[in-house]
């Protein structure tokens, strides 16, 4: 019988040795590694471009200094500043509204209505709150995405071994 013809020993793997596949998977790890920073880098400039639109939906808020009116549904008296005061008068106007047009639209009224701008004005100034209501949303959500993306490229760093450095 030639060597050709002898039966592999069954200890030793018909696949390449660990010691072979080595090298590959410490490349496949820097491959890892640097999706893992190129995450964190996107979480961090995610989560200050949502943490600098929050805080500029809210100055420009604050500096049309309004009030949520006495009669809203919760609260009353406080400066719009936020989602939720945006949120509260925006409803307040659409009440307001539909009271001035009794219970029509502006695309409802008659175009000789003398109420008509005052609706149409109430309507533009809802659509505008609720912009803002999902503008702070989308912030607040951005930040998120960031922070988690963060966490988990530095876990990913912290699980995958560094490769060897190049000779």
């Amino acid at each position: 019988m030639s060597h050709a013809d002898t039966p592999t020993d069954p200890v030793e793997p018909a696949t390449p040795t660990a010691a072979a596949a080595a090298p590959a998977g410490r490349s496949g790890g820097r491959g890892v590694r640097a999706i893992a920073l190129v995450m964190i880098i996107a979480g961090a400039i995610f989560t200050v471009a949502g943490v600098v639109a929050y805080g500029a939906v809210h100055q420009t808020l604050a500096d049309q200094k309004i009030v949520v009116s006495d009669d809203a549904d919760m609260l009353a008296g406080k400066d719009v500043g936020g989602p939720l005061t945006a949120y509260a008068q925006a409803m307040v106007i659409g009440k307001h509204a539909k009271e001035i047009g009794k219970g029509k639209t502006y695309a409802e009224l008659p175009q000789d209505d003398p109420n008509r701008d005052t609706v149409m004005t109430a309507s533009f100034l809802q659509a505008s709150l609720f912009t803002s209501v999902v503008a702070f949303g989308v912030a607040a959500m951005a930040a998120v995405i960031g922070i988690l993306l963060i966490l988990l490229g530095i876990a990913l760093r912290r699980l995958t071994p560094r490769g060897e450095p190049a000779h």
